[in-house]
């Protein structure tokens, strides 16, 4: 039985515009000059994870046909800018030190939760088998440095304002 409301769109596979079931390259007029541009876009997403500068034909008017082996590049770096785009975002987010109270070395994590109704963030205690020792809710604008959380941890890890 099949599906009828599958939404894998169909591959094309035309000189300005190659897609498949996940990305789609779309070679565009340079607004800025008069070469041309290539947009690699997500299915699903609005805006274009990459777009660069593309290829003249050999008229040196008309944009070089994209083929399997163009795409595949194309696919490759896009995909490579947005997994360094999510490694950015969860460095933004989460951060962590180690430190020492009374001789035991703790990692103090702070993760924030980004919502469009408000982020969360939350401040955990770690022992060095992992093992969480406390876990308060924080302001998302709360800022972790070394001195903070050994504050934190000399106190008995309690409510944070």
């Amino acid at each position: 039985m099949t599906d009828l409301h599958d939404d894998t769109p169909n591959p094309v596979q035309e000189p300005r515009l190659w897609s498949d079931e996940r990305w789609t390259a779309r070679v565009i007029k340079n607004e800025d000059d008069d070469g041309w541009a290539v947009a690699m876009t997500l299915h699903g997403e609005a805006e274009p994870a990459l777009v660069g500068p593309w290829t003249m034909g050999r008229d040196k008017k008309n944009p070089k046909p994209l083929d399997v082996s163009a795409f595949n590049t194309l696919v490759k770096t896009a995909s490579e800018v947005l997994r360094r785009h999510e490694q950015q975002l969860h460095a933004q987010l989460n951060k962590n030190v180690t430190i020492t109270v009374q001789g035991e070395r703790l990692r103090v994590a702070l993760a924030i939760v980004p919502d469009e109704e408000g982020a969360t963030a939350t401040l955990s205690a770690h022992n060095a088998l992992g093992e969480e020792l406390a876990r308060v809710p924080v302001p998302p604008s709360f800022q972790l440095t070394v001195a903070r959380a050994t504050a934190w941890a000399e106190a008995g890890f309690g409510r944070l304002n």
